[in-house]
């Protein structure tokens, strides 16, 4: 399978990462010294990939790309689909090749698909624990650096949707840049005048809502309000922009504020605490 996601370089991250593992630079480093020194380099294994716990599938386009990186050669068969659900035990990928290639790429394999899916999981949980169908679950930029666009991918496989991914795309007035510009009004007022069409602006009170809505927010996030309150809020907006409930968002809360009315929950562990799903790669000598 091919791996593409816009504004992500599949081929620099392999290379860095395996570069990292092999300590490239380093004084005696570029080499994998413990299967050189052990495993014959003509040797070949058979491997087997394979979930211990029930998880949601991310990251499998990219373990191929490690391996082929190694061993252009390997057959490698994916067994499921990003984004799939599967139980405990379900094999996810089954590779033939290189016996020192696929020992040299295993960890870096298994680290990225083991992160991601442990992402998508989280995800579905949340949009499960959510059950509402008119409210999306949205991701933050709480992301580790490097490493956002496959962790946006992943939640995405998981069931959700993405929020900015950067700073570029968007303006999101939060309480420092309303700090600076002395009113919530004002510092929206200063981004639309700046030409930004998507203006997202952080309230926390609801006395902040119609001053950000006449200075031409375009979409208001509600922070750390307690659903009576997002229920008020909620009313007050009367659809005239998208609403975004986010703070203090966790398993057991989110199903209460989604069920506010507001349009977004945002919610920052997805990317920022997400476990590591239990993953492994067994191989057999051929």
């Amino acid at each position: 399978m091919t791996f593409n996601l816009d504004g992500f370089d599949l081929d620099a991250f392999v290379r860095n990462t395996l570069a990292e593992d092999l300590g490239v630079g380093l004084s005696g480093g570029g080499r994998d010294v413990t299967s050189e020194s052990v495993i014959p380099a003509d040797a070949r294994f058979a491997g087997v990939m394979d979930t211990r716990d029930a998880i949601e599938v991310a990251g499998l386009g990219v373990a191929e790309a490690f391996f082929r990186a190694l061993d252009p050669d390997m057959k490698i068969e994916i067994v499921v689909a990003d984004g799939e659900s599967v139980p405990a035990g379900t094999d996810l990928m089954r590779l033939e090749g290189n016996a020192r290639a696929m020992l040299t790429a295993e960890r870096s394999a298994l680290n990225t698909v083991q992160h991601l899916s442990g992402i998508a999981t989280m995800v579905a949980q949340y949009v499960r624990a959510m059950d509402n169908p008119d409210c999306t679950l949205l991701d933050t930029r709480k992301t580790i650096p490097g490493l956002r666009h496959l962790e946006k991918y992943a939640v995405r496989m998981g069931g959700g949707a993405n929020h900015r991914m950067g700073l570029w795309d968007a303006a999101m007035i939060k309480d420092n840049h309303v700090l600076v510009a002395g009113s919530v009004g004002e510092a929206v007022r200063r981004a639309v005048a700046a030409g930004v069409s998507d203006i997202i602006c952080e309230v926390d009170r609801i006395d902040q809502i119609e001053p950000a809505l006449a200075a031409g927010a375009t979409r208001l996030l509600l922070d750390n309000m307690e659903p009576p309150v997002l229920r008020e809020a909620v009313a007050l907006v009367g659809g005239r922009v998208p609403t975004e409930a986010s703070g203090g968002i966790n398993l057991e809360t989110i199903r209460a504020k989604a069920a506010t009315g507001v349009d977004y929950v945002s919610v920052g562990r997805l990317t920022q605490s997400a476990p590591a799903a239990d993953i492994g790669l067994d191989f057999t000598p051929l």
